[in-house]
Order: C-alpha cells, then structure tokens, then sequence
C-alpha cells in the first residue's frame, strides 16, 4: 500500500511539485500547436502528448485512487494518454500519438491546471501517497528530456531547419581538454541503490548489491567530435572488422555514415541542434549515436565500453554537476579540466557501456499497474549511465540506469572508453 505517512522530502513535496510541473510548461511556452502535434517517429512522441500523460499518471495512480469523488477532466482521457500500462486498460496506438490535433495544446493546458489543482489540495490535506509524488515528478522529469529530444528529431525532418531557441553563439571558455585516464584498483564494490533511503531511486536501481570488478580503467572525458571524424576518415562506416553483426547490419540497412543530425554541406559537417544547424564543435562530446556505433569506435581505438557497475564505481565519489538542461545550452559543450581529473559524468551526454538492462540480484516488481515502469523492459536493451544536456537539473544520480535498443540515435547518447589495466 502507497506510504502517506510524512517524510523529510514530503515538507517540500509541493515546492518541488510546483516547479517541476512549471517547468514543464515553460519549455513548452514557444511552440505552436502545430509544433506540439508533431510525431516524427513511432520513438518519439508529441509534445502536448508528454504534457498530457505526466499529467495521466497524477490523474491514474493517485487523484482517482486517494481523492474521494474526484471528477476526471475528461474520461476519454484515460485511453488518449496511456503510454504502456496493460493493467490499467487499452490505449491509443503509440505510432498514431501525432493524428491526435483534438484535443488542442489549449485544451492540454486546461487539464494540467485540473490537475495541479486536485494534486495541491491532496498534498495540503497530507492526504497524498507520497512516494507515488515523487515517482510522478521523476517520471515528469524523464518525459521533460524526451520532450526535447523528440522535437528535436521532428524539427531536424524540416528543411528549413527551425529553432527551439534562439541560434545566439554559445560561449566556450577556453580551458586544458580532459585527456587522461583515471585508474580504479578493482575490488569488492557496493552497487545501486538502497530502497530503504530517503533519496528517491527507480525500482530498476534497486536491491543495493555487490560485485567484484577487475582492475581497469575510465577514459577522463567523454570521445569528442574532432576523435569521432577521425573514425570516420578511417573508414569506420565501411570496415565490419570493428563492428558487432547485428550492428553492422543495422548500418548497412540504415545507411549509415556520420551520427545522426550530421550532414556534410560545401565540404563542412554540420549538426541538426535545438538551436537550429550549427558547425560542428571539434572539442564537444559527439552525440546522437547507437549503442553498435559506440562498440564500434571503442574496438577501433583499441579499448573498449566500461561495464555499468565500472561507470558507476567511479561516478559514486564525482561531483552532480555538468552540462544539463539548466544551462540552456541544450547540446554538448567541450569537457575541460586537467588531464588527471575525470569531467563531464553528469551532464553532456548519455554514454553508452557495455551492460545489458537486466535486474540486480533480488530485483522485485512491484504489485500492480507501476509495477509495469522498468520491469517488462529488461529485455533486448542496453544500459546508459549519467546523463545529457537535456536531463533536468537535480535528475542525475550516479545509480541511474537508463536504457535503450541498441540501434537508437535520437537521444543525447555518446561514449566514454574504458580499458583494462
């Protein structure tokens, strides 16, 4: 049964419940409701739909349940904005999401205020499942960077190359590149999360265990553009010596010669951004790449991915801070510092390892429908560790998990090698 009793992060369950849900809102604030309609994609989805279904789980997993006489806004509502929870009943067609122009971005808007409004008061009453409010508002989160990313994809579909933001220069301050190694003995370590902490963690994070690692060593900065173009002169969209098979075959199908959004105009490469078509930075972290293309370049540089347990060994002592979306830069910047100091875990990009997204030892799904969040997904996917110019600040966690196919390149995902010692 869903805790109600009070909890240090309940006193500021509405402050943080506030901003979160503005936030939402305000990265919304320019677009049309053409802009928010489009679903480039069976991946990605449009914007009003991220808005609407954050706003579903408050209305499906805790307004219904622990609100006596709650008023749906609309009972339609639940078909419209489910996304994949089979307990809860059917829903709409993921790759039709983009055919839905009713209900409008306005009509959207008005049911997020419906919302907020039944949500204020469960939580003023201290009526309110408080560890179902905390995972809506990181599950908010989540859907906050996929929101961006996925118009991204659809804005790079359209010729003229419109802007999220304004293309204004983006400062760089010039600092030594990050260039080293950083070495770990190995060892017994302690990995995951502890469900019984305060800190909030996604049950995929969960049972905290322990493993032992071999010696080995985490590159101190994530590969950049400049190292990504050296793969390519060298013909590493040609040579299936480097690749996986399945990845060679992805690439062969696909085409693929460059990460996605780049394109070669006059002898130049450059990259789709949020910020519209920008020359690529030699000295930023490359993105927007697969997990095989990722392998790939780790086997011709003559290293390899780290496993998530190594990422995280390393990460669980590395400062929170990086390049994400409160910056308002939302793309990679170059990651500076001294050569023997790892930068850049947080923020930038996803990078890929080498992990497949199965569960911990003694990894419990939990009963009913939220029981569906991470669980039914550990399967056929590979795990990224830290997070990206997209991620919402206060998001990242060195215990993070997130996951994906092997064969996507829409999200921030980059690279960082590892090596034996």
């Amino acid at each position: 049964m869903p805790d109600t009793r009070p909890s240090p992060w309940a006193n500021t369950a509405q402050r943080q419940y506030t901003t979160i849900r503005e936030r939402s809102m305000a990265l919304c604030a320019t677009l049309s409701d053409a802009d928010a309609t489009l679903q480039s994609m069976e991946d990605a989805s449009p914007a009003k739909w991220h808005l609407a279904h954050t706003s579903w789980f408050f209305e499906t997993f805790i307004l219904a349940a622990h609100l006596p006489d709650y008023a749906p806004f609309d009972p339609q509502y639940v078909y419209l904005f489910n996304s994949y929870y089979d307990a809860v009943g059917a829903r709409h067609p993921r790759p039709q999401r983009g055919l839905l122009s009713r209900p409008s971005l306005e009509d959207i808007r008005r049911y997020r205020t419906h919302v907020d409004a039944a949500m204020g008061g469960l939580m003023e009453a201290g009526n309110a499942p408080w560890d179902l409010v905390q995972l809506g508002l990181h599950h908010e989160q989540q859907h906050q960077e996929l929101l961006l990313t996925d118009l991204l994809h659809a804005f790079a579909q359209n010729p003229i190359d419109p802007c999220f933001r304004p293309p204004e220069p983006l400062a760089v301050t010039p600092a030594p590149a990050a260039s080293g190694w950083t070495d770990h003995p190995g060892g017994l370590v302690g990995i995951g999360a502890d469900p019984a902490s305060d800190s909030f963690a996604f049950d995929c994070e969960t049972p905290k265990h322990q493993v032992h690692l071999a010696p080995f060593r985490l590159k101190n900065r994530a590969v950049t553009n400049a190292e990504w173009s050296a793969f390519m002169a060298d013909g590493g969209y040609d040579r299936p010596d480097w690749w996986l098979s399945d990845g060679w075959a992805h690439c062969q199908s696909a085409g693929w010669d460059a990460p996605l959004y780049w394109r070669e105009d006059d002898a130049q490469w450059t990259v789709m951004t949020l910020r519209g078509r920008q020359p690529i930075d030699p000295d930023a972290p490359v993105t927007h790449i697969s997990f095989y293309e990722a392998d790939a370049f780790a086997s011709w540089a003559g290293h390899r991915l780290p496993r998530e347990e190594e990422w995280e060994a390393v990460a669980a002592t590395a400062s929170l801070g990086g390049n994400d979306a409160s910056t308002n830069r939302f793309r990679p910047a170059p990651q500076t510092g001294h050569s023997d100091s790892l930068t850049g875990l947080f923020g930038d990009v996803w990078e890929w390892t080498g992990s497949a997204f199965r569960p911990y030892p003694g990894f419990k799904i939990a009963p009913g429908a939220v029981g569906e969040y991470n669980g039914k997904f550990m399967s056929g996917q590979m795990v990224l560790r830290g997070g990206s110019c997209a991620t919402p600040h206060g998001h990242s966690r060195a215990t993070y998990r997130n996951f994906f196919h092997p064969e996507k390149r829409w999200q921030f995902s980059g690279l960082r090698l590892a090596s034996d010692a």
